[in-house]
């Protein structure tokens, strides 16, 4: 499948109840990060859990902003980054970005 996001692109983590296993961070989701990186792309875990007709998305890497993690962060320029699938993204405006 083509990669939904461009490398540079604003994105927000979803922040969805999770049912089942979750690689997806709890400080991350409802954060606004950049994609960095795409690492591979692979089968849904859910889907290949229960033997499904596997489906194939794409992982990113996503670069936050320490201080937009955790407000208290004594120092501005640190980052933080972490892998996400695509369906775990959903893209920001450039107004909303800001």
């Amino acid at each position: 499948p083509k990669a939904k996001f461009k490398l540079g692109d604003k994105v927000r983590v979803v922040d969805m109840p999770y049912l089942f296993y979750s690689r997806t961070q709890m400080y991350v989701r409802g954060v606004v990060g950049t994609v960095v990186a795409y690492t591979y792309e692979d089968l849904i875990p859910e889907d290949e859990a229960f033997n499904l007709d596997g489906r194939i998305e794409q992982y990113y890497i996503v670069q936050f902003k320490q201080k937009d993690l955790w407000p208290e962060y004594p120092f501005e320029n640190d980052t933080l980054q972490t892998e996400s699938p695509e369906r775990g993204l959903t893209p920001v405006g450039d107004v909303e970005a800001k």
